[in-house]
């Protein structure tokens, strides 16, 4: 499945776009997510926090992605943590 990614933040420097679109399996959680976004983007690794929101709600690692979901990235700060 593609999936599209919108990124805030620092999320838009390291993605260097506001939206990136990525391929996962049907089955993808959010771990799977996360994995996949900080392989093919390192520089995520060094935040101190982030979020992935799916449908304007926060995301457990567990739970599972769509295609036609709304996936986004927001980075925390230190103070959010």
């Amino acid at each position: 499945m593609r999936i599209n990614i919108l990124a805030f933040g620092i999320a838009k420097e390291i993605f260097e776009a506001p939206e990136i679109e990525l391929v996962m399996n049907n089955d993808a959680t959010v771990s799977n997510l996360k994995y996949l976004l900080e392989t093919q983007y390192p520089r995520l690794k060094h935040l101190a926090a982030y979020m992935v929101a799916i449908n304007n709600e926060y995301a457990l690692d567990g739970d599972t992605v769509h295609e036609r979901d709304e996936i986004a990235i927001i980075p925390l700060l230190a103070e959010d943590r």
